[in-house]
């Protein structure tokens, strides 16, 4: 028998809802519940806070949704190491709260996106790949991972990675569940590589003309901006840390010239996605801006530096506008209403759909996880 809770309307993945809702409080539990359903056959879709659930296609089919929010404990912050691992289930901003204490930090920007609601949990944040305006320096969650535990279809408890930096023993496989939308397996406990909380923080401000010549003035300077980020075809903020991020600062500011001021807070939209009924993410280079401003001008925000660029857009819109983004860059649907669900692929092609499929056969050989959420269909 599966132990589970009643099911309430919350508990429905984009409209499809569960047979069962399961809470483990353990990393035996979790292995326990998965064993089960995979005796039953059961379809298993894992949840956390449910920040990004709307992200992905519907489930094709949701036997069992997973609740990991009670695997809430810090297992090891190893401080002199600069190292933490914590469950899945971990609010990213308790995790936070815990490490500034000994003036540390996950260096990852997690967006707030459509609503503020409790914040995304480190195992959300993993499945979905998240990542926010300091990917410049720091990177992603995929490159801050350095360990992680997972529970397979089976029920089998496996682990990836250790609780050190520089780990080489073997493949990465971190590296595939990050951003596998809990398609390969359910993650239950990570462990992160820190850095220490930046003496200073300088947000460069700059109401920019021609925003390419701007980015471009910075990402070639000796400045080493945490964050290069634009709001709309005129608005550049460069984000500065360390004990030298005044001076830095000051030296932006020459470069970039009238329009440009300091502050030591955000601007309000910092974090934020742009507004829409869709929200798509593009991926391109730096110097592709100008025509991806040339299609979706203000709508646009996002990564300068990095090339990720996200985009509000209106569902009657989205399809044409993703098609026409299609034509020269990746382009991801995170969320869109069911109707715009229905008639675009949320993903798009991928060049590397053969191989996923050969490695989700291997992982999920019955298809049970998250069927359907991902690329292809997986």
């Amino acid at each position: 028998m599966l132990d589970s809770r009643p099911v309430t309307d919350d508990d429905a993945i984009l409209g499809v809802r569960p047979r069962y809702v399961a809470e483990p409080s353990t990393v035996a539990e979790a292995a326990a519940v998965m064993r089960a359903a995979g005796e039953q056959g059961l379809s298993v879709v894992p949840r956390g806070n449910g920040t990004r659930i709307h992200w992905g296609a519907a489930p094709r089919a949701c036997d069992l949704v997973i609740d990991t929010r009670r695997l809430g404990r810090i297992v090891e912050h190893a401080a002199g190491d600069l190292v933490v691992t914590v469950e899945a289930g971990v609010p990213v901003a308790d995790l936070q709260a815990l490490l500034a204490r000994e003036n540390q930090q996950l260096a990852l920007d997690v967006p707030i996106g459509a609503a503020d609601g409790p914040g995304s949990t480190v195992g959300g944040v993993i499945s979905a790949g998240v990542a926010g305006p300091r990917r410049l320096l720091y990177g992603t969650v995929r490159d801050l991972l350095i360990g992680i535990t997972v529970v397979r279809a089976d029920g089998a408890i496996t682990k990836s990675g250790g609780k050190v930096v520089k780990n080489v023993a073997g493949y990465d496989l971190g590296k595939l569940y990050t951003g596998a939308f809990g398609t390969l397996g359910l993650v239950v406990s990570a462990s992160f590589r820190l850095h220490p909380v930046p003496e200073q923080r300088r947000y460069v401000t700059t109401l920019t003309k021609e925003p390419l010549r701007d980015v471009l003035r910075i990402l070639h300077s000796d400045l080493v901006p945490s964050a290069v980020e634009l709001k709309g075809p005129d608005t550049l903020v460069t984000l500065l840390e360390g004990s030298a991020a005044d001076a830095r600062a000051a030296e932006a500011v020459r470069l970039l010239g009238r329009g440009t001021e300091v502050s030591d807070t955000p601007p309000d939209w910092w974090l934020r996605h742009p507004k829409g009924e869709v929200l798509l993410e593009v991926r391109a280079k730096p110097t592709d801006l100008p025509a991806i401003l040339e299609l979706a001008g203000a709508r646009v925000r996002g990564s300068a530096g990095s090339g990720v660029w996200l985009i509000g857009a209106f569902a009657v819109s989205a399809p044409d506008l993703v098609a026409r983004l299609r034509e020269r860059w990746p382009t991801i649907v995170r969320y869109a209403p069911e109707a715009v669900r229905d008639t675009v692929d949320l993903w798009g092609p991928s060049p590397a759909l053969p191989l996923m499929r050969r490695v989700k056969d291997q992982f999920d050989p019955a298809h049970r996880l998250s069927p359907g959420r991902f690329v292809g269909g997986i």
